[in-house]
């Protein structure tokens, strides 16, 4: 077992065995991302979720080069959305909901050309893809169970949104005993505001959810 150790991750030195340790990304889709999409119907500037794919790629392909176990999530729905509450899919005025028809084809429905994972972060042989109908990746998915067969302790989270499906999937994990960090250059939202705050939230009071490193330094101790 080789150890590394993040000596500047915040808020202090994050320690992690790479053979029990995956990558997690989530929820880098087209319909969350690209122009078009479901993000932008939404009023939203998909151009600050796009500002981190390079930051997520290298980590990605720096990962891989160590040869540590990925994971990507999509938010995905079945077509018939039994695994949609009408709660989720009815709040608020939108002009499009989960399961209409949009630019990319049905909304947060699994299997529709929008809801894939951008071309640049794709998932190659290996890679475990979890579909959740939830913000969490632990919600009605078998992840805990599979990471736990895996011998898996350490989790490092990237992705979109910050303070939605990141922050609840690291919240779930570190419930589950998992030792969560998020890369900060590797996660965004459509308000900034919201991601600094999010950071702040689950690396204060000495880590009551996790740690935070940038990119670059966990590339660095790979």
């Amino acid at each position: 077992m080789t150890t590394a150790t993040i000596a500047t991750a915040t808020p202090y030195p994050y320690s992690f065995d790479l053979s029990r340790t995956a990558l997690v990304i989530i929820d880098m889709q087209r319909d969350f991302v690209e122009p078009g999409g479901f993000g932008e119907t939404l009023g939203n500037d998909v151009s600050l979720l796009q500002s981190i794919i390079p930051a997520v790629a290298a980590m990605l392909a720096g990962w891989r080069r160590a040869g540590g176990l990925v994971i990507h999530t999509r938010e995905a729905h079945a077509p018939d959305l039994h695994d949609c509450p009408p709660p989720k899919r009815l709040r608020g005025a939108p002009s499009l909901r989960i399961g209409d028809k949009g630019p990319m084809g049905r909304i947060l429905i699994a299997g529709e050309p929008g809801n894939d994972i951008v071309p640049e972060l794709a998932p190659i042989e290996g890679e475990w893809v979890i579909d959740k109908p939830g913000k969490g990746a632990f919600y009605a998915t078998r992840l805990h169970e599979r990471l736990q067969a895996a011998g898996i302790t350490h989790l490092l989270f990237m992705g979109v949104t910050t303070e939605v499906c990141v922050q609840t999937s690291m919240r779930e994990a570190n419930d589950r005993g998992y030792e969560c960090l998020i890369v900060e250059d590797g996660t965004a939202s459509y308000f900034p505001e919201f991601h600094k705050a999010a950071l702040a939230m689950m690396t204060a009071q000495g880590g009551i959810v996790g740690w935070s490193a940038t990119s670059g330094m966990v590339l660095k101790e790979l």
